[in-house]
């Protein structure tokens, strides 16, 4: 493979850039342009050591004073031979440092190409590689606990239990069937199928955790609702930290969905401020009603808003009947205020109450302790592994059909052969999600999500 550089830190001024330099050359190349303060070559230095010294252009004039590290094959991140200089963080150097290195014999690294380098150097298995960009992208401690479990090797452990488990059973039927006359115990239908059904009930509660763990990685698709002048955009401003929504006095002010990224408590929020619920002439008002429902539909949690100072209205009792089957946080708006509703609907309704004062920024830490109750799972232990993206999941839905089919097979009386090619091609896909057997297509597919210099 072929020498590879990028810049590993921001595209930002900072206190420091490191530019990553990895393959078989990558001493070599780092040779050329650097000069250390002691007179030693880099080719001189052990793994895991560092050097001060400075870069030079092709004249010899110097470029920054700079620190270079050395991390020797195979113990390094990529596997490779990989070299590391440190540099003052300006935009103008780094880049320029890059450049000289390009022009010394590197070739630009592909979007998680050192990472990929991991991988198919036996660094990484593919889903601890697919852990990095997450560990990357953690913004609460859930999604660090999660990405951590991830990156150590917890979900290939629990797949890894599973393939086994399939794989001793197709050990079994492969001996019956291929050696008859060696003595062989013949493979007992009643015990392959409780194996069968165990293996499927892993697979299954494997599956059951997809949903979590999009949820900690994603954030939680919410939406806030209710009638016009609630305080949905006060309470939008108020959990973005800033004035995102325009907050009036005239009812139908938000017409359109208005989007932002929050983080309350552990959990992280995708929230939309929708327009207000009511009935109305306006045509433009009315689009952006049915826009709200259509979001209240998708939405994984919507917080709902009622107006403590004034009775129930029509328009809050349908909200209400939409909620139904909804993940809801019901929020008693303008707890400043008199009270005029009547709390026993809405109690009678919603599991989880809370009062705030969303112009006072009053009562958000108990609407965040409701979001935490609501999803911070403790059944769910990313210890013992949780499915951390789409292509793991098809992974798994693919697997567990299979073995369902061999269930169903078994139980009608199909021949021992059918059920071997079903398990077959279930290790299959047990094999690909790990990466132990995964085309290249896939691979690049997994990498191209990652950034340079990663």
């Amino acid at each position: 493979m072929s020498t590879i550089a990028a810049i590993s830190t921001p595209n930002a001024v900072g206190g420091i850039s490191v530019i990553r330099i990895s393959g078989e050359n990558s001493i070599e190349i780092a040779e050329k342009i650097f000069r250390s303060t002691s007179g030693k070559k880099v080719a001189e230095m052990n793994g895991y050591t560092c050097a001060h010294g400075i870069v030079v252009d092709r004249d010899g004039s110097q470029i920054d004073e700079v620190i270079l590290s050395v991390f020797k094959s195979p113990k390094s991140y990529t596997g490779e031979d990989v070299v590391e200089i440190s540099c003052h963080g300006g935009i103008y150097i780094t880049k320029k440092i890059l450049r000289l290195v390009l022009e010394s014999g590197a070739s630009l690294a592909e979007a998680g190409e050192f990472t990929k380098r991991a991988f198919l150097n036996g660094k990484l298995s593919l889903t601890q590689a697919e852990a990095v960009i997450d560990l990357i992208s953690a913004s609460g401690q859930n999604e660090f606990k999660y990405a951590i479990a991830l990156k150590d090797g917890a979900i290939f452990r629990r797949i890894d239990k599973i393939k086994s488990r399939i794989i001793s059973v197709l050990v079994d039927l492969s001996a019956w069937a291929d050696f008859p006359e060696d003595d062989i115990p013949e493979v007992d239908p009643d015990n392959l199928l409780k194996t069968l059904k165990d293996i499927y009930h892993e697979l299954d509660e494997t599956n059951k955790t997809y949903d979590y763990g999009r949820i900690i990685r994603e954030g939680i698709n919410t939406v806030i609702a209710g009638k016009p002048n609630v305080g949905k955009s006060t309470l939008m401003n108020c959990l973005s930290g800033f004035e995102r929504s325009i907050v009036t006095d005239i009812a139908g002010t938000t017409r359109d969905i208005v989007e932002e990224t929050v983080q309350l408590g552990d959990i992280k929020l995708r929230l939309s401020d929708t327009a207000g619920i009511r009935n109305t002439d306006d045509i433009v008002e009315n689009i952006g009603v049915n826009l709200a429902f259509k979001r209240i539909y998708e939405a994984d949690l919507v917080l709902a808003l009622f107006d403590n100072s004034v009775e129930l209205t029509d328009e809050d009792l349908q909200l209400i009947k939409k909620l139904s089957d909804k993940k809801v946080v019901a929020i008693i708006n303008k707890s400043d205020e008199k009270s005029m509703i009547d709390r026993r609907v809405i109690d009678d309704n919603f599991k989880y109450v809370v009062e705030i004062s969303a112009k006072n920024n009053d009562g958000i830490d108990r609407l965040v302790d409701a979001v935490n109750k609501m999803f911070i799972r403790e059944d769910i232990d990313a210890e013992k592994g949780i499915i951390a993206n789409e292509r793991q999941k098809n992974c798994i839905v693919k697997a567990q059909s299979l073995v369902e089919q061999s269930i169903n097979a078994l139980e009608q009386g199909e021949l021992l052969d059918a059920i071997t090619v079903l398990l077959d091609e279930a290790a299959g896909y047990l094999l690909e999600l790990t990466g132990e057997k995964v085309s290249d297509t896939v691979i690049d597919e997994v990498f191209s999500k990652f950034c340079i210099g990663k």
